[in-house]
């Protein structure tokens, strides 16, 4: 009967205290904007991470083996391993290295370029999900006004041939008829497509070429449709020392965007055996040099002696300087890397003295998280940090509650003495504002929450009305890469969000609490 009766006035005061008074409620209101703040924060800046994330990752696959400038032989036979074992989805070879372009207009820029086999590069990636110029069904999420030229009927056919260059690495030259084999280029590169603020390229049907006398002359701007570039690399000898350049000029059969602008502004894909002709990584005979000038020998055919001949030993294999590995699906990447490694150790023993040693290329086998560690790393701490400084301005509702808390056992001061001298016991006051604490943090966590996912899942309306009605654009895809705002709710950072904020409130309650325990009923009694 005691219990009954202890839960009864317990809860009788909690809801009066909660329902007659505009203090809790202010404390309430404090708590809720602390948790949706922090969920808001947290989701958003995780979405931005997985984001930027999978749209590096879109290229590179999930592990890599690689040996710059001169590269390996027997790739094929690499490739042929791994793609037998069970955690191997698929794998491909691709050349990268570094090269100068000549644009439309003249400007020469510093270019990374990816030699690939077009093929077998989309089934390890995502390459065809990131061509530009391809008919589309539906307008992006921005293109309100479904403004984007890929939409039009017209040019359907247009951007299905630009769509199959892209997959073939060729363009049909229109002056001879001939296919010519082509690259793709970043969709920043040339700086002719116009970013608008849906998010979606206007392309330039023409660019303007710098000349000496001050004027200027129109030059191509759709490069899909009869841009080339001039593409220049150093080549190499079989030491992998620059040897002499070697240009090439590459018409243009589609552009890419990966989403990252830095890769965006910086690349260009090439047919594979382009690059390896380009860099002398291509199949060669290996000869046997000749290292007397006077040397002589007998001409087998006519018997006559002849200056001696450089004579044919072998053949130097085609080389490659890197290897993209994807897995299967749901395979731990960790474990993928060290099974990669594993079969590279089984292949450098049928190749020794042929290939890198298993012991050189530890450091050369890494996941795609390891190659992009700085960038992930750098999003995680600045996430991080961002959470760490709201969590301090969010601490503040335990001191407001505190607060709260402190006035109000003071104001009830004869309620207190009353219930200690009806009986109460000490415990059973302490646990009345720990309880009227924990009311408080659970309404205000959970409308919190509420309010909080709320906010995320419905973000890029609530910025498109906020730009509509008082102009006022945040996030404008003409300065941040990606259209729209990355967000995502995950439950367990909801669920961490909402107890933090319930424990919070029961935190600010506490000191008060153990005060209005300690209190002497006559003192408590007489109190004016």
């Amino acid at each position: 009967m005691i219990v009954y009766t202890r839960s009864v006035y317990q809860a009788l005061l909690t809801k009066k205290y909660l329902t007659s008074k505009l203090m809790p409620i202010l404390a309430m209101l404090a708590v809720m904007l602390s948790v949706a703040t922090i969920l808001i924060t947290w989701s958003v800046m995780g979405g931005f991470l997985k984001t930027l994330v999978n749209s590096g990752r879109s290229l590179i696959g999930d592990v890599t083996v690689s040996w710059p400038n001169v590269g390996f032989a027997h790739y094929d036979e690499l490739i042929a391993m791994l793609e037998e074992d069970e955690l191997v989805e698929g794998a491909t070879p691709i050349i990268e290295t570094f090269g100068l372009i000549q644009l439309p207009d003249d400007r020469i820029e510093l270019i990374t370029i990816k030699g690939i086999d077009v093929q077998s590069y989309n089934r390890v990636t995502n390459y065809e999900d990131t061509i530009w110029w391809k008919p589309i069904d539906e307008p992006t999420a921005k293109d309100k006004d479904a403004s984007d030229v890929r939409l039009e009927p017209d040019f359907t056919q247009a951007m299905e041939m630009f769509r199959s260059n892209a997959m073939t690495l060729t363009r049909r030259n229109p002056e001879s008829g001939i296919t010519e084999q082509a690259g793709v280029l970043g969709v920043e590169v040339t700086g002719l497509n116009v970013r608008t603020h849906d998010g979606i390229y206007d392309p330039r049907s023409f660019g303007f070429r710098a000349l000496p006398d001050g004027g200027v002359e129109r030059v191509p701007g759709f490069m899909p449709a009869g841009g080339s570039v001039g593409l220049t690399v150093l080549s190499l000898d079989s030491t992998g020392k620059p040897v002499d350049p070697v240009t090439r000029t590459i018409p243009i059969a589609n552009e890419f965007q990966s989403g990252i602008y830095e890769i965006d502004t910086s690349t260009i894909f090439v047919p594979l055996d382009v690059m390896q002709e380009m860099l002398r990584l291509d199949e060669a005979r290996k000869v046997e040099v000749v290292e007397n000038p006077f040397a002589t020998e007998i001409d087998p055919e006519t018997g006559n002696r002849r200056p001696k001949r450089s004579e044919v030993i072998g053949i130097d294999p085609a080389r490659v300087t890197t290897v993209l590995v994807k897995a299967k699906d749901g395979a731990n990447l960790q474990q993928v890397r060290d099974r990669v490694y594993a079969i590279y150790q089984l292949f450098e023993d049928k190749h020794k003295g042929e290939v890198p040693s298993s012991f050189s290329m530890d450091n050369q086998v890494r996941t795609w998280e390891e190659m992009n560690a700085t960038m992930i790393n750098a999003v995680k701490k600045e996430t991080g940090l961002v959470l760490f400084i709201f969590g301090i301005v969010s601490f503040t509702s335990v001191f407001l509650v505190l607060a709260i808390f402190w006035s109000m056992v003071s104001e009830k001061t004869k309620d207190i003495g009353i219930l200690r001298a009806l009986g109460a016991s000490t415990p059973g006051v302490a646990w009345l504002w720990i309880r009227y604490g924990t009311a408080i943090g659970l309404i205000g966590a959970t409308v919190g929450t509420i309010v909080g996912i709320a906010v995320v899942r419905n973000i890029n309306g609530i910025h498109d009305w906020l730009g509509e009605t008082f102009n006022l654009v945040i996030w404008d895809p003409r300065t941040y890469y990606f259209i729209e705002i990355p967000h995502e709710v995950e439950i367990p950072k909801a669920i961490i969000v909402f107890v933090v904020g319930v424990l919070t409130c029961v935190l600010g309650s506490l000191i008060p609490a153990f005060r209005s325990a300690r209190m002497d009923p006559v003192k408590a009694l007489r109190f004016e």
